[in-house]
């Protein structure tokens, strides 16, 4: 049989209970590797758990473990070094691929949006992500020495971050949740530079407008979606931004595709 272009990787999804953390969970697995998924709600994490890990064929009714759940908020430290200790005990290695996808998006302007969501908003996308990327930091760079003697290009380890496009280009339709995506950004590219001379490949993908739920969530109506989709669709699906970030993760440990911003290929702007 094949090897699968991700085998023996053990990755950390976090905001995987729909959308695109859930496809990027999905693809990762389909590609060969093992997972610990996390999201706030536990119900939808079991059933992401039992679709990913198939029964044995032999009849026991046992299964092949792929996916394991950390449930709870991944701007938590506590949960963030669970979901790292998962990794190490369900699967017996240190997480060598994290997806820091967890996040909010929330609809106006500095001037125009809700300011009492603007706190939770700031926690999750900022403070939240800055967490989970200083914890896999310190895990993986003290791996290389400690499994690898050192020596980086044994294996790959990639920790991958969500931005956005308008994280890069200002909206005045978002642009306080466009104001996290460029801290965001700025904290990614400045991790990315401290640990690529250890030999960590710090990723930022940066989709475009993508079906999910995260419209709803982030309080834009379903009207002004359905015109964004007449102006600018088909909209990229949530299996389209997974694809990207297998892709990079499969490269050779001495092979980086650093930053990926995709869009609907009719979305002119942002």
């Amino acid at each position: 049989m094949a090897t699968k272009l991700l085998d023996g990787r053990i990755a950390i999804v976090t905001g995987a209970s729909a959308g695109i953390g859930r496809s990027i969970a999905q693809d990762l697995v389909e590609h060969g590797a093992r997972v610990v998924v996390n999201a706030r709600r536990a119900d939808k994490l079991a059933e992401l758990v039992a679709e990913l890990s198939p029964r044995d064929g032999a009849g026991n009714g046992a299964r092949v473990v792929r996916a394991v759940a950390a449930a709870g908020d991944a701007s938590d430290a506590g949960v963030i070094e669970s979901m790292l200790g998962m990794a190490r005990s369900a699967f017996g290695a240190e997480a060598d691929l994290v997806v820091v996808n967890a996040g909010r998006g929330l609809n106006g302007s500095v001037v125009s949006s809700d300011e009492a969501q603007w706190e939770e908003m700031v926690r999750t996308n900022i403070l939240g992500t800055a967490r989970l990327m200083r914890s896999a930091a310190q895990a993986m760079t003290g791996d290389i020495q400690r499994r690898d003697g050192g020596d980086w290009k044994k294996r790959a380890r990639d920790i991958v971050v969500i931005g956005s496009v308008v994280g890069r280009h200002v909206s005045p339709f978002s642009s306080m949740y466009g104001g996290t995506k460029f801290a965001v950004h700025g904290m990614t590219e400045g991790v990315r530079r401290e640990l690529a001379g250890r030999g960590v490949r710090v990723t930022l993908v940066e989709p475009g407008f993508v079906v999910s739920e995260f419209q709803g969530v982030a309080g834009y109506t379903a009207e002004w979606f359905s015109q964004m989709r007449d102006k600018f669709g088909p909209m990229l699906e949530p299996e389209d931004v997974a694809r990207c970030i297998s892709f990079a993760c499969a490269q050779p440990a001495h092979v980086h595709v650093s930053d990926i911003l995709l869009r609907p290929t009719r979305q002119d702007y942002p």
